[in-house]
């Protein structure tokens, strides 16, 4: 599956940005999904995941309550919603994709993605 990110964008801090990540193939609904993001000098940081029937969700603790992740397996599309944006949210975002059994739960672990995108760029002024 090849990745598409986008939605990034320069943002005031409080505001809100929506993300998405479009996938090809027709497989989509196989995958779980996940975001991470990568700010200047950091590793790469979990964000987000859903599960593949979207009955799943986990999010790193710093954007809980104002993140939310979600899916569009008919567009083939994960997207990240951001609210409430402050300026350590400021990174370049990546969705990525991990082929999994129905039943498996969404998975912050970035090791567990095979797929990645290439990454929007994300920042937030004070």
């Amino acid at each position: 599956v090849q990745l598409q990110a986008s939605g990034g964008g320069l943002v005031q801090a409080g505001g809100s940005l929506r993300l998405s990540c479009a996938a090809s193939g027709r497989s989509f609904s196989n995958y779980r999904m996940g975001w991470f993001r990568q700010a200047p000098g950091k590793g790469r940081e979990s964000v987000a995941a859903i599960s593949r029937n979207g009955d799943s969700t986990r999010y790193g603790d710093a954007v809980k309550g104002r993140f939310t992740i979600s899916r569009d397996d008919a567009k083939r599309t994960v997207y990240l919603r951001m609210n409430n944006l402050k300026p350590e949210d400021t990174a370049v975002y990546y969705c990525a994709a991990d082929p999994s059994d129905f039943r498996s739960p969404a998975t912050l672990i970035r090791s567990q993605y095979n797929f990645w995108g290439q990454g929007t760029q994300v920042t937030v002024s004070s």
